[in-house]
């Protein structure tokens, strides 16, 4: 039956609580509920004594639908479908500052998501400008790109994506700061000839992976790796270099042996 025809059989006579609950498209057992609380009751009877819902039973029955949309509860319906017209807009009023609320929020999650996406692909949500005038003129942006494209795939790079969306280019100015600091402090211990496996060199090992734990939680065996990689590779040869020769290598060893001081073998650290 087509609505037309249903809202002329209501109009007619009514229709029964089956043909009702298929027309409004809700449940018998959620008819008989609203009945029983006196949120909607049919206002007619057959001649069997069965319920039948007029054309302004249906109609109350679809109000009650788009109030449930906006999120109203059963007895805030009742209110305001009895309440003088002149109240009705009170609690609309109600209800609509919550979903404005509410689309403010998803719009903000909806940001952040956003934000996630763009970390995932781009690494830092810093223009190469931006990022070169924080990190430093030896900075090339190209490496985040060459960095996503190797550990893209990884947990690391996950987490990294997430703890970025977060970070504004006054956050990143504070790690840079951090590590030029650090950088500096490593250097000024290799120059002063302290010991790897010292409580001081023990101490700077512990602070360089807390600056990679920054971007990823790093474990002592992934700092070993880390160490290892950064040994061997010209890049960092070159940039440690020039900060204080041998720093590299030095920071390697200082990083073994902060490691083997709290129980992992170097000699067998893996990526975990």
């Amino acid at each position: 039956m087509t609505n037309a025809a249903m809202d002329d059989a209501a109009g007619a006579g009514g229709l029964t609580v089956g043909a009702a609950a298929s027309h409004v498209g809700v449940t018998v057992r959620t008819l008989h509920h609203w009945d029983a609380i006196g949120l909607v009751r049919p206002s007619g009877r057959s001649a069997g004594g069965y319920r039948l819902y007029s054309a302004g039973d249906v109609a109350r029955i679809h109000r009650v639908l788009i109030y449930r949309e906006l999120g109203l509860s059963l007895d805030d319906i009742g209110e305001l479908l009895d309440a003088p017209t002149a109240d009705m807009t009170v609690p609309l009023r109600q209800q609509r500052a919550q979903l404005v609320d509410r689309i403010s929020r998803l719009r903000a999650m909806v940001d952040a998501v956003d934000r996630m996406i763009e970390a995932a692909n781009s690494g830092i949500l810093l223009s190469p400008e931006e990022q070169v005038a924080i990190f430093g003129q030896r900075w090339e942006p190209s490496s985040v790109a060459g960095a996503r494209d190797r550990w893209g795939d990884t947990a690391q790079w996950t987490q990294f994506a997430e703890r970025a969306a977060g970070m504004t280019p006054e956050d990143w100015q504070q790690v840079a700061d951090n590590i030029t600091t650090l950088e500096n402090d490593l250097a000024a211990a290799k120059r002063a000839g302290v010991r790897p496996g010292s409580a001081e060199a023990n101490a700077l090992a512990e602070r360089h992976r807390a600056s990679i734990g920054v971007y990823f939680d790093c474990t002592l065996s992934m700092h070993v790796c880390l160490g290892r990689s950064s040994a061997a590779d010209p890049g960092f040869l070159a940039y440690y270099d020039a900060i204080e020769p041998g720093l590299v290598s030095w920071l390697r060893d200082i990083i073994d042996a902060n490691a083997r001081d709290r129980g992992i073998d170097p000699d067998s650290a893996t990526w975990s």
